[in-house]
């Protein structure tokens, strides 16, 4: 059995993406793995302390303990509400629509 692992660590910036892959000790934590990629020298707007972190989509905890083939993902916080967006662009649909055609006249009709 071999002593490391193969992951990667994953953030993507406003700017730009990060990908790194890594080998890592067996029994590397979340945190470990992140600092180990150096992520956070690159882009320096990362804070574990507020950033949440996932492992292929689904939360992670800093501390967790790393499996072979892992993808770290560091995510960025929400800009808006994703449910308060998704209200405005129904809404703004609605409008859309009722704004369709000249008069209610139909496209056979004109």
């Amino acid at each position: 059995m071999a002593d490391y692992l193969k992951v990667s660590v994953a953030y993507v910036g406003p700017m730009e993406q990060v990908l790194r892959p890594l080998e890592v000790r067996i029994g590397t934590t979340v945190r470990e793995a992140i600092e180990q990629s150096a992520v956070i020298a690159k882009c320096p707007e990362i804070d574990l302390a507020a950033n949440q972190v996932g492992i292929f989509g689904k939360l992670a905890k800093l501390d967790q303990v790393l499996e072979d083939g892992d993808r770290i993902e560091i995510y960025r916080p929400l800009i808006a509400d994703p449910k308060e967006a998704r209200k405005r662009r129904a809404a703004e649909g609605k409008v859309m629509r009722k704004g369709r055609g000249d008069e209610g006249e139909s496209p056979a009709e004109v």
